[in-house]
């Protein structure tokens, strides 16, 4: 009997458990399940089977216990010798919600390297203080002034240094042909990053808010700062490192993989460009030429004697189409300078500009267009100016050179001021180069450029893909290439230029939000042949969405017959075989602005919409519905591969 109980024992553990357990007997005679595999004992639950819990093939009193257990007293049958559950794994840890406060504790407690370099300082000793430190940026401090006895506390900050601020110095006094060691003995002072314009982060902000900061405004170290002292600064390094330990970045592990990726061969070349981006590297070689096309409306309840809040207020009245009570004003010009590069080479180069002035103003008796028509007309006459000496010294080194927008902005706002003209404006300078293929602006206040082109799904990247329409429902790929950084002090409340009669003092100006021409966002973009490029004032960007923006845009191209289905390879042969419409660019491009200008109004009477002006200003708890009814400005530019004239003294088109 007891084989054959033995037998169906047996018989279960291989239909069941055979491949975890084994059935043995312990000195007494009595069975035991056994683990027969110890490396996953939680396969089978070891305990003492009882006649109620065990299945009818095992024997009453058969013991279940892993292997390498002592066998239980009987005394104990009833004892359960369950394995201890498990606790739950601590939650997944995310970087990106990590203080910043505890990053700088990790990177001092690390290494301590006090991050600043004192105003007299020269280049020579910023460029050794950065190499020997390995300091990213540095804050310039005046070591004489002091703000307390605190030894945290040592000197006044006056401004911020980065590698990047050095090189771009170093480059344009090599532009200038100035002399090595006189450039090595020069002071930061002159060209750090004044205390105006340093964008900073607060301890309790997070790794993930600090680089979405970081790459949206292009900057790679930020100060920290905590009751108006500077803690320390944060690096982009500092980010990726504080997700990894020290022994993920050192030891023979860390050696052995980096190994493998470092050292190139003697015969490295370098990859022929991609295959979709043959076609415009071929015009590269080529300049690019630009149509031009200028529309305004004033703010709708604007008569000759002030401004409507609303329609009440405005009356019976038609809504205002008289450009001349526009308290926007712009200007567009082409006037030839000489190339910067190639010596005496003279070359065509377009400048625009937009300005928005302040309306506040007419509180105290002031008209606000003098200033904003006053600073346009300033900046076009410095160009004509500048062309007119280039002219008259050719030969003369001071003159080999094209205006940046920063220094056109910056005369024209002397000479208004030595006209003793009050007011203030926002005000937004470029300069288009055809021959580099790039726009060059400045920009100070909620004025801006955007600019539009064509980008093929199917090769642009997975990040630069739409994703929001099903390829199937996209009419074409046009979609926002760039969006200038505007300048707010708070909400509705731009960066400008201004002057009230009198000069005002550096401490009143950080209480205003009057600025100088240097304080302007300035930079650079790559544009190609088929961009179309806008360039307004607020009341576009209050009431029309950029996308919204993009969308009038594509119905433009579409209509003319500048592109078909959204097929950019056609677009693209019909360029090669010599068919760019460029004349009809031409005559049709002010009708895109008049479209943007006609949407922006629409959109500002309008009550039902949220208008990106009501959308931000939810987000900042003011209750707002529909548009912001305000004075508009657009300059719509269309980049094309042929001049319109071929008179290269054509100045009509340009000029406004």
């Amino acid at each position: 009997m007891a084989n054959a109980t033995k037998a169906t024992q047996h018989r279960f553990l291989s239909r069941h458990v055979r491949r975890y357990v084994r059935i043995c007997e312990d000195p007494k005679g009595r069975n035991k399940i056994v683990f027969a595999n110890e490396m996953n004992p939680r396969l089978v639950c070891a305990r003492r089977l009882s006649t109620s819990a065990t299945p009818s093939s095992v024997a009453e009193g058969d013991t279940v216990i892993a292997s390498g257990e002592t066998n239980k007293d009987d005394n104990n049958n009833m004892d359960e010798t369950r394995q201890e559950p498990k606790p739950d794994p601590p939650p997944r840890r995310r970087i990106s919600k990590e203080k910043i406060s505890e990053v700088l504790k990790a990177k001092h407690t690390l290494r301590w390297v006090e991050p600043v370099i004192s105003s007299s300082a020269t280049v020579r000793e910023a460029i050794v203080t950065c190499i020997d430190f390995g300091l990213s940026g540095m804050m310039v401090v005046d070591r004489d002034n002091t703000i307390s006895a605190s030894s945290r506390e040592r000197g006044r900050v006056l401004g911020m240094l980065t590698s990047r601020d050095l090189l771009r110095f170093l480059a344009k006094c090599l532009k200038e042909e100035k002399d090595s060691e006189s450039i090595m003995q020069m002071k930061m002072s002159s060209f750090m990053t004044p205390l105006n314009q340093v964008i900073y982060a607060r301890p309790d902000e997070t790794i993930g808010q600090c680089r979405t900061v970081m790459s949206k405004l292009g900057i790679k170290c930020m100060p920290v700062l905590s009751q108006g002292r500077v803690e320390g600064l944060i690096t982009q390094r500092d980010l990726s490192d504080y997700g990894t330990d020290a022994a993920d970045r050192g030891g023979k592990k860390s050696y052995l993989v980096k190994s493998d990726r470092v050292g190139l061969s003697s015969n490295t070349s370098m990859a022929e460009p991609p295959v979709y981006l043959q076609a415009h590297l071929a015009l590269e070689q080529t300049p690019l030429y630009t149509n031009i096309g200028v529309a305004a409306l004033p703010h709708p309840f604007k008569t000759e004697n002030g401004v409507g809040m609303n329609r009440r207020d405005h009356g019976p009245n038609d809504f205002c189409t008289d450009v001349s009570l526009s308290e926007d004003a712009c200007f567009v010009t082409k006037v030839r300078l000489p190339d910067e590069t190639s010596g005496m080479k003279i070359k065509d180069t377009i400048y625009m500009g937009v300005a928005d002035g302040v309306g506040s103003w007419r509180q105290h008796g002031v008209d606000p267009r003098d200033f904003s028509h006053a600073l346009m007309r300033e900046c076009r006459d410095v160009l004509l100016e500048a062309a007119a000496d280039s002219r008259r010294s050719r030969g003369n080194d001071n003159f080999n050179r094209a205006v940046s927008p920063s220094e056109i902005l910056s005369q024209a706002y002397e000479r208004v001021k030595a006209e003793d003209i009050i007011g203030s404006s926002t005000a937004c300078v470029a300069l288009f180069d055809g021959i580099r293929h790039q726009l060059h602006f400045s920009n100070l206040g909620d004025s801006g450029i955007i600019v539009l082109r064509h980008i093929d799904s199917e090769v642009a990247g997975s990040l630069k893909r739409n994703r929001k329409t099903p390829r199937s429902e996209r009419k074409s790929d046009l979609r926002v290439a760039f969006v200038s950084q505007q300048q707010l002090k708070s909400f509705n409340h731009p960066y400008q230029l201004g002057w009230t009669g009198d000069e005002m003092s550096e401490e009143d100006r950080e209480l205003t939000s009057f600025k100088s021409a240097c304080d302007s966002c300035s930079s650079s973009i790559h544009v190609r042949r088929g961009d179309i490029i806008i360039m307004a004032t607020d009341g576009l960007f209050d009431n029309v969405d950029i996308d919204d923006i993009a969308e009038i845009a594509l119905e433009w191209e579409t209509e003319i017959g500048l592109i078909e289905e959204g097929d950019i390879q056609a677009r693209e042969q019909r360029w090669a075989m010599g068919d760019s419409k460029t004349i009809l660019s031409q005559q049709t491009i002010s009708g895109l602005a008049d479209r943007l200008c006609d949407r922006a109004r629409a959109n500002s009477l309008n009550k039902d919409i949220d208008s990106p002006f009501a959308i931000l200003a939810k987000e900042n708890d003011i209750m707002w519905s529909g548009g912001m009814p305000d004075d508009c400005t657009v300059i719509a530019m269309h980049v094309v591969g042929m001049p319109a004239s071929d008179d290269p003294e054509d100045k009509s088109m340009y000029s406004i």
